[in-house]
C-alpha cells in the first residue's frame, strides 16, 4: 500500500531532522497543466498541494527491496560499445552528456557514477558493496523529476562529469583524499535531487510546507541535502563505517550542497577573492580543501555557458523552458510572475547574457586564477566568451526583427521609445 506519512521525518544520531523519502503524497507536477483540474483548483492555497516532491512510487518500491533493472543491459552491443567508448573519454570537456544519456537508455547518472567510483578507487577504499552502491545510485537517479526540462537526472550527470574534470585539476588533485573525492562526486550527483521545477521564491509565496520547514532559507538546497541523507540511510551504503565517519560525511554533504544556493554567490566569491589575493590557501588543511570543493561544485553547477556551443545552447533552452513553465503557472493562478519567467518579455539571449555577465564570468575567472590558467580553465573561458558573443548576436537579430515588424505597420511614440531603450547599453 502507498505510504501517506504526511510530514513524518527521521531523526538521526546527530539530532538533525531529515525528511524520509516517500513522506509526501505523490501528485505528478504535470497535473498542474491538466485542464480537467483547472476548475477545481482556483486558489493559491491549493497550488502547493500539487507540487511534486517525493515520488512515492519509486521510493516505496525501493524500500521494499525491489531494485529496477537498469535498462542499459537491454541495449544492443553496438550501443553498449559506444557508451563504453564515451566513458573512456569522460575526463574530456567536450563530453556530450545528452548523447551518453541516449546510449545508456536514460541511465546516464547511474552508469557514470558506477564508472567514476571505480576509476577513483572508491569502491575498494571504502569497501562498498556493489549491489548496495548500485541501489543507492538508482534511488538518486529515480528521485529526479524526468518531466523537468532542466533540473533532472541528466543535469545531475552533467554536473558530476564536470566535477570529475575539476577534481583532476593538478592544483586540487595533488591534495585530495578519497573522502574528498567521494564527497565531491556524491554532492554533484545529488545536489538537485527531487527538484520540483520551480524556484525558492515560488515556494515562499505559495506558502509551501518546505518553505516553512526551512524558514525561507536555502529551501531547495536544504531539501536536496536532507533527501540525500534519507537515501543514504535507507540504502545502508555506509552502515559498515564508524558512526562518527558517517555523521561527518552527512554534514559535509550538506555543506557542499548548500553552497550551490545562488543567493550565496557573493559570499563565496568574496571569500575566494580574499584567499587568492592573500595567497593563504593551504590545501593540506581539510577546511581549505573543503572550501575549494564547494567552489568546484558551484562551478560544475553553472558550467553550461562554458561548454561547446551546441551543448551550451541546449542547456540554455532547457533552463529557460523551465522558467517559462513557472511563469505560466504563476499567471494561471494569478500570482506575480517571477523575474526571468515571462516568456513575452524575458528572451533566452537576454537571460543568458545577464547570467554569464553577473554570475558565471566572475566565478570562472577566479577559478582560473586558482588553477593557474590550466588548459581546461582557458578552454572554458574561451567557450564562455564565444557563447556570450553568439547570444549577443542573436539578441541583436531579435531587436532588428522586432524593429522591422514595427516599421511594417504604424509605429507609435511609445513603441519608438521602447526600441530606443532597448538599444541603450
Amino acid at each position: 500500500c502507498v505510504r501517506m506519512l504526511g510530514d513524518a521525518r527521521v531523526r538521526g544520531q546527530t539530532g538533525v531532522v531529515s525528511e524520509r523519502r516517500g513522506s509526501y503524497p505523490f501528485i505528478d507536477f504535470r497535473l498542474l497543466n491538466n485542464t480537467t483540474l483547472s476548475g477545481e483548483i482556483g486558489t493559491k492555497k491549493k497550488v502547493k498541494r500539487l507540487l511534486s516532491f517525493q515520488r512515492y512510487f519509486h521510493a516505496s518500491r525501493l524500500l521494499r527491496g525491489i531494485v529496477p533493472q537498469a535498462s542499459l543491459y537491454l541495449l544492443d552491443e553496438d550501443y553498449l560499445g559506444q557508451a563504453r567508448h564515451m566513458l573512456s573519454k569522460v575526463g574530456m570537456w567536450d563530453f556530450d552528456i545528452f548523447l551518453f544519456d541516449r546510449l545508456t537508455n536514460g541511465n546516464s547518472l547511474v552508469t557514470l557514477l558506477c564508472h567514476l567510483f571505480n576509476v577513483h578507487g572508491l569502491i575498494h577504499h571504502f569497501q562498498l558493496d556493489m549491489v548496495t552502491l548500485h541501489r543507492f545510485f538508482v534511488m538518486v537517479q529515480e528521485d529526479y523529476h524526468s518531466q523537468n526540462p532542466y533540473h533532472n537526472a541528466v543535469h545531475a550527470a552533467d554536473v558530476t562529469q564536470a566535477m570529475h574534470c575539476y577534481l583532476r585539476e593538478p592544483k586540487l588533485a595533488n591534495f585530495l583524499t578519497p573522502s574528498d573525492i567521494m564527497l565531491g562526486l556524491l554532492a554533484a550527483a545529488a545536489h538537485d535531487v527531487d527538484h520540483p521545477g520551480v524556484n525558492q521564491p515560488f515556494l515562499i509565496k505559495t506558502k509551501h510546507h518546505l518553505a516553512s520547514l526551512y524558514q525561507n532559507v536555502s529551501v531547495l538546497e536544504n531539501h536536496h541535502w536532507r533527501s540525500t541523507i534519507g537515501m543514504l540511510r535507507e540504502s545502508r551504503l555506509l552502515a559498515h563505517l564508524p558512526k562518527e565517519v558517517t555523521q561527518d560525511i552527512e554534514q559535509q554533504l550538506g555543506s557542499l550542497i548548500l553552497a550551490t544556493d545562488i543567493n550565496r554567490q557573493n559570499e563565496f566569491l568574496i571569500r575566494l577573492k580574499s584567499h587568492l589575493d592573500n595567497q593563504d590557501l593551504r590545501l593540506e588543511d581539510a577546511q581549505d580543501r573543503h572550501f575549494m570543493l564547494q567552489i568546484a561544485l558551484k562551478c560544475a553547477d553553472i558550467c553550461n555557458p562554458c561548454r561547446v556551443w551546441d551543448l551550451s545552447k541546449q542547456w540554455s533552452e532547457r533552463v529557460c523552458e523551465e522558467f517559462y513553465r513557472q511563469g505560466d503557472l504563476e499567471q494561471k493562478f494569478e500570482l506575480e510572475i517571477s523575474p526571468l519567467c515571462n516568456q513575452q518579455k524575458d528572451t533566452i539571449p537576454s537571460i543568458q547574457i545577464g547570467f554569464m555577465t553577473y554570475i558565471v564570468e566572475p566565478l570562472f575567472e577566479r577559478w582560473a586564477q586558482f588553477t593557474g590558467d590550466t588548459p581546461l580553465s582557458e578552454n572554458m573561458l574561451n567557450h564562455l566568451r564565444r557563447n556570450k558573443a553568439k547570444w549577443r548576436s542573436l539578441l541583436h537579430k531579435q531587436h532588428s526583427s522586432s524593429r522591422s515588424n514595427d516599421h511594417s505597420g504604424q509605429v507609435t511614440g511609445s513603441q519608438e521609445q521602447t526600441l530606443n531603450e532597448e538599444e541603450t547599453p
